[in-house]
């Protein structure tokens, strides 16, 4: 990071398979030119379109495996019988970069982040509606009956999550949802540069004051 660039700010984007996060995300993109998604690693193999490295790294169980016991992962975790993790040194090397980085991660992944990383903002992503979710699943024609239903069991065990969150988005029209999305990144963002401009004006008054309890 250079000197004067302010530090990245870290977003947690969870929610339901077929909620249409990554619809949302590409979507943002679209909109600001300071975004960096970190690619995750998964050992599930890619659906129809989907490309190594742009939409996921897609690995064998044993490569994710050594990464694990490497220490490569800022966090991860099982998702219907497969894994997703995280590098932390891509999401370190865009933070420096001053980008704000968006994490598309289940709900045991962003609770690691949020031990690890406290001031991270982390958005759960809800459907209009269960139906909707089911509907949704099962329109994309990408997976087969037993894989749909792990997915929406998966989904009803995420709700304890859910509190946890700093801000929930219902994506009933992806247009309203973005727009959302795009507020609360932007407060994000000026609150992360309000303390840090704050915290480093009192650090300075402190010391030109000399030691404390100094008359």
């Amino acid at each position: 990071m250079t000197e004067g660039q302010k530090q990245g700010q870290l977003i947690v984007i969870s929610g339901p398979s077929g909620v249409g996060k990554g619809t949302l995300i590409e979507e943002l993109q679209k909109r600001r030119g300071d975004l960096g998604f970190s690619v995750s690693y998964t050992t599930r193999p890619p659906r129809v379109n989907e490309v190594d490295g742009k939409h996921y790294f897609f690995v064998t169980q044993q490569e994710f495996q050594r990464r694990v016991e490497e220490g490569d992962f800022l966090e991860y975790a099982g998702y219907a019988d497969n894994a997703y993790g995280t590098s932390r040194s891509q999401v370190d090397a865009m933070l420096r970069r001053g980008q704000t980085v968006i994490l598309d991660i289940e709900t045991k992944g962003a609770m690691q982040v949020r031990e690890r990383r406290p001031d991270a903002t982390l958005i759960y992503i809800l459907p209009p509606s269960y139906e909707e979710l089911k509907a949704r699943l099962y329109g994309r024609r990408t997976e087969d009956e037993a894989t749909i239903r792990k997915r929406l069991a998966q989904a009803k065990k995420d709700l304890p999550y859910i509190p946890k969150y700093d801000f929930v988005v219902v994506n009933c029209q992806v247009a309203l949802a973005v727009n959302e999305l795009n507020e609360i990144l932007r407060a994000a963002s000026h609150k992360s540069c309000y303390m840090q401009e704050v915290i480093g004006r009192y650090d300075r008054s402190f010391a030109e004051d000399g030691p404390a309890g100094q008359m």
